[in-house]
């Protein structure tokens, strides 16, 4: 290390992020001892899992990832060796030949059935946390000590600032009491958000009528047992969140579905409130393929490649998503798409040879301007591929778009058309077109969070394209849930369990009548009514409207600040992260100053990286693996050699 002094450094957030600097710090100080090190780790949950991740929740939230997926610990060889830990698969693995004395009952019986392929539950993914943290705390490196405080950081000032050789900060902790140390992490991790405008006026009704308003929240945080049997109950938002209201509402009340054969059965418990679904597009997410891996074996991006972003850098070009990366990545999602079909649906493309030479000649950069290269592509189409055929990229994200019904009751029917047809596809895995163009997307995903970190594009495009539109569609079409929930769905929706909305949604309360309603202009029928309503949806996660008592103060007090991004009319708009300065991310005070000793990782980096939430990927034997993968990882060792004066 070169220092012979002591350190001392708080991490304040003890979920995955700030455990992952944990296990950098440790790392980085067996490599290289010499010098004292304690470090001081502070959350009002238990270290390793923090707040999402707690072992002891309902088995019925599941990860959006599979076994195979995720990992705690790097295994990038330029890295400092991790002294403790594994990826999550090779523990789960352990588990079942050798499982710790610790685990539960419950846990055993989970693990003893999950294979690498299977979507495990945040609660064993948490246990898993709990034990790798465990592992690195029995074998700290000589001259390292921790303290885990299991409570609150309240505020974060400048200690001494007349002192130059005073430390750096003090951190105030909930019911009195403080720390001194040289630097701080921000690892806050979710954190819950005020409530927008429209949301605290159906609070606010609720109040008033004496009506149920469950705002968003961490779906474990819910009180799920406050919602009536047999009663009404408007869900708004079909996300991740809402399979995990519907599991509660459902399986989590003594409900079984049953494989009849054909399809999904379920059978109800009678303690079941009548769901009612709504969201913007009318239908959930699209479910994942089943696959071997993370990403289809049989897609191959051709156009948004590393080579490209190499070019536009080589160029001086700071790109725009819509002008330069989305036709990119839409050129891999039609040739992902017209490839499998000619693959896997013989006839359907009367000559495959003459069609594909024709489409690789329309899709490639250069060959025609910006606004006509898809007007060539039609041309192809037109001459290859009946109508029956052809994808239509953004009607996937919106199946009902264009449609009207003249009752819910053929909404609800159409909505199960497509959950069936949905999971489907998703069985066909890489033989399907479809989910293959999704696999293209999430190829893609990959990449451009590599080309956009840390001002990759413009922030107009940030704001308009990126964020304004494509993460929106891009997430209900790659980040669904398991082809399982679809079928659940379609099961419930025929057991009058579930119904639906539909498209567009206007939601308010009938003060008349004393309850919350909501209406599809696109389906016939009077309004929908509840007495209760939930919030399907994950807090906001926006730093300037968040209702952490730390991060306000630290905004009070000049210490962080939002990120601003201009617009393309030129006018400032904030943005959902704070302002740092790479690399490691130092958040940037009001006044512009980056003082030294305080880092920022995860959710709050949101205005500099895209994706911030999603887990560590474990290196995945024959690939792809992409660098933005193990980012955040590489991200808490730059803030661990950082702290250590590496």
């Amino acid at each position: 290390m070169g220092k012979s002094q002591s350190i001392r450094t708080a991490i304040i957030g003890a979920g995955p992020r700030g455990t992952s600097v944990l296990e950098r710090l440790l790392a980085n100080a067996a490599a290289r001892p010499g010098s004292a090190l304690h470090i001081d780790v502070i959350d009002p949950y238990p270290a390793g899992s923090g707040h999402v991740w707690q072992p002891d929740q309902s088995r019925l939230y599941l990860m959006n990832t599979q076994s195979f997926y995720p990992t705690l610990i790097p295994e990038d060889p330029r890295l400092a060796k991790p002294i403790a830990g594994t990826t999550f698969d090779r523990w789960r693995v352990r588990q079942q030949t050798d499982p710790l004395p610790s685990l539960t009952p419950d846990e055993r019986s989970e693990l003893a059935a999950l294979g690498s392929r299977d979507f495990p539950s945040r609660a064993i993914y948490g246990r898993y946390l709990r034990c790798t943290l465990e592992e690195l705390t029995e074998k700290l490196p000589d001259g390292v000590t921790i303290s885990f405080h299991e409570m609150e950081a309240v505020w974060v000032r400048r200690e001494g600032p007349g002192n130059p050789g005073a430390a750096a900060f003090d951190v105030g902790l909930a019911g009195g009491g403080s720390l001194t140390v040289d630097s701080v992490v921000l690892a806050l991790g979710h954190l819950g958000s005020r409530l927008n405008p429209e949301q605290r006026e159906l609070q606010s009704s609720a109040g008033r009528l004496g009506l149920r308003y469950f705002p968003p929240a961490v779906p474990a945080d819910v009180d799920w047992s406050a919602i009536p049997a047999g009663e009404p109950v408007l869900v708004r938002g079909m996300g991740l969140n809402f399979f995990d209201a519907m599991g509660q509402l459902t399986e989590g009340r003594g409900g079984k579905f049953i494989d009849a054969g054909a399809a999904l059965e379920y059978q109800p418990s009678g303690q079941e409130p009548v769901i009612i679904a709504a969201s913007r597009r009318g239908t959930p997410y699209r479910a994942k393929a089943v696959l071997d891996g993370y990403y289809p074996s049989s897609v191959t991006l051709r156009y948004l490649t590393e080579a490209a972003l190499a070019r536009f850098e080589a160029a001086g070009i700071t790109p725009g998503f819509d002008h330069d990366l989305w036709p990119l990545l839409h050129r891999d999602t039609l040739w992902a798409y017209y490839s499998t079909l000619v693959r896997s649906q013989k006839g359907a493309v009367p000559d495959p040879a003459a069609f594909l030479t024709a489409l690789e000649e329309a899709l490639r950069p250069h060959a025609h301007s910006t606004a006509n290269w898809e007007a060539g592509v039609d041309s192809v189409l037109a001459v290859h591929v009946g109508p029956r055929h052809r994808l239509d990229l953004l009607g996937l994200a919106s199946p009902l778009a264009g449609r009207s019904f003249p009752s819910r009751a053929e909404l609800d029917a159409a909505v199960v058309d497509y959950l069936l047809d949905d999971a489907r596809r998703s069985a066909l895995g890489q033989e399907d077109p479809v989910k293959m163009a999704i696999g293209a997307l999430h190829h893609g995903r990959a990449v451009l969070k590599t080309a956009v970190a840390d001002g990759g594009i413009t922030d107009e495009s940030w704001v308009a394209g990126l964020r304004g539109w494509f993460e929106s569609f891009v997430e209900g079409l790659a980040s669904g849930p398991p082809a399982l929930r679809s079928e659940q769905l379609a099961a419930l929706a025929r057991a009058g369990v579930v119904s639906f909305v539909g498209p567009d949604p206007r939601f308010g309360v009938d003060r008349a009548t004393g309850r919350f309603t909501a209406v599809s202009p696109w389906v016939g029928g009077p309004p929908v009514t509840a007495k209760t309503m939930v919030e399907a949806l994950a807090p906001a996660n926006r730093v300037s409207a968040n209702d952490s008592p730390l991060l306000q103060q630290l905004l009070e007090d000049g210490m962080v600040r939002p990120r601003l991004m201009m617009t393309a009319e030129g006018a400032p708009v904030q943005a959902t992260g704070l302002d740092v300065a790479p690399h490691p991310y130092r958040p940037v005070a009001s006044n512009g100053a980056v003082p030294e000793g305080l880092y920022v990782l995860g959710l709050q980096l949101s205005a500099s990286q895209w994706g911030t939430a999603i887990a560590a990927e474990a290196i995945q034997p024959g690939g792809p693996n992409y660098p933005s993968g193990q980012r955040t990882l590489r991200d808490a060792d730059e803030i661990a050699r950082a702290i250590l004066g590496n």
